[in-house]
């Protein structure tokens, strides 16, 4: 037997712990995850061309989607993703804000290790300045939106523009009407009770954003059967079942002696599926949708009896449908009663480019709860892009109706300016090694800003001195001015309708800040800053990793490299 300690691990694991094994390479793989998102933070930011495994070309700047298809592997960045993915699941929004933010803790963190701090009182002042960073936000609101003002348009904008515009910077006026639009419809009596899905997005290339629009009904992706393109004052079936002749129970062999018999076995047939259709036709329904499918004889006698059909192939588009005309999904195919038939103002088929599509559309005093947004574009990509947002937006209104107010921010970087200016003013009074935390958790909080001009080609540190000499005077909503060309500060009491600030006089100093008419929400903010802040900590507490061997045998190699033949 050997002396000393006997070993611990099985062969081939591997075991980092201390300072510089363990707590500053979890840093680093952080601060590479940070460093690659922020290039894409605001409405300047940067695409990112990601190969994901099965080759599919994404090029987007939203970070969801980026994190998602770059399959992160180091274990402390993907915490980080993982609370990312979380404030997706909740807001909608403020994903990149989380890792933006986080990146910069960690990134400070990293130099108060260096110094000489512990962890521990790194993670304490993380700590004290997260308490106090969540009750000075309270106090940085500047406007709220009540219950009552929510089913205005106007309101339904200011709640979502700053998402949208962040996302598609130029393009955020259209895209804001439409998505006001239809959330105005699916806003149902109890705005808690708003649902996302009944807002549906249908995406069609060709045409640019000036040809999008809303439908109030849905836009299915398919062109019926058969030649009827259009029914008005439509009573819809809708069934899950095939239209087509019923097959026997059991197997069997039919035994044809002449021409006479064979004529006689397929009158039988067609005498089966006239009479089904014939009596759904005089249940009084005009429109047949089918989650089966339907054969060359049913489609002629539909034709016969003046039956627009569609088939549908996912039951979830059947039980929107369901939902958006008031039907009942039946599962055999007969006459519909009156109770099971669902209405629509008209079904009609569109073409969009080289696609048809099915549109139920209803009339504007019809009670539905369904909208679709048509977005066009010239790439997939593009669409891609436009969906994303038109979601971001989507989900903004539902953070508000969760909530039952619109609480709002400065935006552009003027809150996380004036928090970081509070915070600093507390960590001065602090006692202890905490308050050297506290002071850097305040100077990480300068992430936004400094990105958001650091992206618009601004000079950064100029930006940031000038943010802080304008909130000491006061002037707590300045932010910057992404659009900034040599342009000054405006006073505190004027109006602005944009973010570009009016020039002023050659004598005063110019700066690429101004009066933010940007708002952000407010429980996008302070959710991100929670997630932030525990997904810090959780990182700085780990002082060791211990990583098994990788089961299976030996990984094939890769085949070449996919730029190579370029």
């Amino acid at each position: 037997m050997r002396r000393g300690v006997p070993k611990l691990y099985k062969d081939g694991t591997e075991n980092l712990s201390g300072l510089q094994n363990a707590v500053l390479r979890n840093l680093l793989a952080c601060k590479q995850l940070w460093e690659i998102t922020r290039t894409s933070f605001g409405p300047n930011g940067m695409n990112k061309l990601i190969i994901n495994h099965i080759d599919k070309v994404f090029v987007t700047n939203d970070s969801a989607t980026i994190m998602n298809e770059m399959e992160i592997q180091h274990p402390a960045a993907k915490m980080i993703v993982l609370a990312a993915k979380m404030q997706e699941q909740e807001i909608g929004d403020g994903s990149n804000y989380v890792v933006c933010l986080a990146g910069a803790l960690l990134s400070k963190a990293e130099a108060l290790v260096k110094m000489g701090l512990h962890p521990y009182e790194i993670v304490n002042g993380y700590q004290i300045a997260g308490k106090k960073a969540a009750e000075l936000l309270e106090t940085l609101v500047v406007e709220t939106i009540e219950e009552k003002d929510v089913r205005t348009k106007a309101a339904l904008i200011k709640c979502m523009y700053s998402a949208i515009s962040s996302k598609q910077y130029g393009k955020q006026d259209a895209l804001c009407n439409l998505v006001a639009e239809a959330c105005l419809v699916a806003l149902p009596d109890n705005i808690y009770n708003f649902n996302v899905d009944n807002v549906r997005v249908a995406k069609l290339m060709g045409g640019n954003i000036s040809l999008s629009h809303t439908v109030k009904g849905m836009v299915i992706q398919r062109s019926p059967k058969g030649a009827i393109q259009c029914v008005k004052e439509a009573k819809i079936g809708i069934f899950t079942c095939s239209i087509q002749c019923s097959d026997t129970e059991t197997k069997g062999t039919a035994l044809i002696h002449n021409a006479k018999e064979l004529e006689n076995f397929n009158l039988s047939e067609e005498k089966q599926i006239s009479s089904t259709l014939l009596a759904i036709k005089e249940s009084g329904v005009n429109v047949i949708v089918t989650g089966g499918t339907v054969d060359d004889l049913a489609i002629h006698f539909l034709e016969k009896y003046g039956l627009m059909c569609l088939k549908l192939t996912s039951k979830f588009e059947l039980r929107r449908l369901c939902r958006a005309v008031g039907a009942r999904a039946l599962v055999s195919l007969g006459p519909v009663s009156k109770e099971h038939q669902g209405s629509c103002d008209r079904v009609y088929v569109k073409e969009y480019g080289l696609k048809k599509v099915t549109i139920f559309e209803q009339a504007d005093n019809n009670d539905t709860q369904i909208a679709t947004v048509v977005l066009r574009a010239s790439t997939k990509n593009l669409l891609n892009d436009l969906e994303k947002a038109v979601d971001d937006g989507v989900n903004c209104i539902k953070a508000v109706c969760k909530h039952k107010c619109g609480k709002f921010l400065a935006g552009a970087g003027a809150c996380d300016i004036e928090l970081a200016r509070l915070l600093k003013d507390f960590g001065a009074k602090s006692t202890g090694l905490e308050q050297y935390a506290i002071k850097k958790f305040a100077e990480a909080l300068e992430v936004v800003p400094m990105t958001l001009a650091e992206n618009a080609g601004l000079k950064t540190n100029n930006i940031i001195s000038q943010l802080y000499a304008a909130h000491e005077n006061g002037m707590s909503r300045v932010g910057v001015d992404i659009e900034s060309e040599n342009l000054g500060i405006k006073e505190k009491n004027e109006q602005l309708k944009g973010v570009r600030p009016q020039r002023k006089q050659k004598s005063q100093a110019n700066i690429g800040v101004g009066d933010c008419g940007i708002l952000d929400l407010y429980v996008t903010r302070e959710q991100a800053m929670k997630l932030a802040l525990d997904v810090t900590l959780t990182i700085l507490r780990v002082d060791q990793v211990v990583k098994a061997k990788r089961a299976g045998g030996p990984k094939m190699p890769k085949q070449g490299h996919w730029d190579d033949t370029d």
